[in-house]
């Protein structure tokens, strides 16, 4: 007796995978049943000890004392100094800047410089 294949469904091979299926769940049910029952509950992660807020400010004033303070500027009593003929003022740093020319200098400078403009525009080079 063979059985040939057929155009519809096989009923009697799907009643059997059913059957196969309902094993497995009822299986799965019973040993999930036995591990609740025989396994005790280890926490998963570990607790951390309470810390109070009077703790915590204590570790930051700690940190706080730790860090280097930045330096301050000179005060402003040094800005107002005027400083003596022939001595170059220092910057924050220890080295000498130069002198700053005076205002008719400037004056003077400037004045040469439109001079020089002017020649240029007049050969129209500008």
């Amino acid at each position: 007796n063979v059985k040939l294949g057929g155009l519809g469904p096989d009923y009697e091979a799907i009643k059997e995978k059913k059957e196969k299926f309902k094993l497995q769940k009822k299986y799965s049910r019973q040993i999930k049943e036995y591990n609740m029952k025989n396994i005790t509950f280890v926490p998963w992660l570990p607790t951390k000890p309470q810390v109070t807020s009077s703790e915590t400010r204590q570790k930051a004033l700690e940190y706080a004392k730790k860090i280097p303070r930045p330096k301050t500027f000179l005060s402003r009593q040094s800005d107002r100094e005027v400083p003596e003929e022939g001595v170059l003022p220092q910057s924050s740093d220890g080295t000498s800047l130069p002198e700053i020319p005076s205002l008719e200098t400037l004056r003077s400078r400037h004045e040469k410089e439109k001079e020089v403009v002017a020649a240029f525009k007049a050969l129209h080079i500008l």
